[in-house]
């Protein structure tokens, strides 16, 4: 038994192994495709659509060992919700690098009339990012309180985008010839919004592995009292104990 628990820790740290490989290289694209539209780099652009190959094999090879896991290993309570949140969680990185090379791909469709007026996407650019990070940062060290703020940071994303788009609205209503471009940087904005939901979904997924609480349809102050609960009734059982 011993040993086969054992065998089970080590599946799981390669397995989490390899999701931060992939997490790694979805950020990279993230951040290359942002930084090719704001540069016009059509050679940077290619290279981060041809990531994507990279990052849809290490999505595989994660659902490979993981349905080797659950059919050797039969995991149960906290283990198995690791495992389920982990299965999530790969998904919504493969969708993250399929948003990041399709920012990538806008570009080199545009290369010929590149759009202009980067402000906004190099701003939001680096908040998605930055929640990238801190999403994949909680996965890593099973933190709670930083899977939390990444859930309350997604709401400003959303506002952000939703400026930016009512702003593109105006643009082209006042200047049709700046349709082409508020189209381009449209696009760019809501991939990068869809990129900060699949954060706040990884994010969701440690809550979940964590304490078993599923808040993917709670709102986040009510996430707040239940997890505050939670760990204020676990906080005490240990002092008791």
């Amino acid at each position: 038994m011993e040993h086969t628990l054992k065998r089970f820790d080590e599946e799981l740290e390669e397995l989490k192994n390899l999701i931060l490989a992939m997490g790694g290289m979805v950020e990279r694209a993230i951040a290359d495709a942002i930084e090719s539209m704001l540069t016009q780099n059509v050679e940077l652009a290619t290279q981060t659509v041809e990531r994507d190959k990279a990052i849809n094999a290490l999505e595989v090879q994660c659902d490979e060992l993981t349905r080797a896991m659950l059919v050797r290993r039969q995991p149960a309570a906290g283990d198995l919700r690791l495992i389920m949140a982990i299965i999530k969680l790969v998904t919504d990185l493969e969708r993250m690098g399929d948003l990041a090379a399709g920012i990538a791909k806008g570009m080199i469709r545009a290369q010929d009339n590149p759009p202009r007026n980067f402000s906004n996407i190099e701003v939001m650019g680096e908040k998605v990012v930055r929640q990238v990070n801190r999403a994949l940062d909680a996965f890593s060290r099973g933190d709670i309180d930083l899977a939390m703020k990444v859930i309350k940071k997604d709401s400003g994303i959303d506002e952000f985008y939703k400026r930016m788009y009512r702003e593109m609205i105006t643009y082209m209503m006042e200047d049709p010839r700046m349709i082409s471009n508020a189209i381009i940087l449209t696009n760019v904005g809501k991939n990068l919004e869809r990129i900060s939901d699949h954060a706040t979904n990884i994010a969701e997924m440690v809550i979940y592995s964590k304490l078993g609480h599923d808040i993917r349809h709670v709102d986040h102050d009510a996430a707040k009292v239940i997890l505050a609960g939670d760990l204020k009734n676990k906080n005490k059982t240990n002092s008791e104990g």
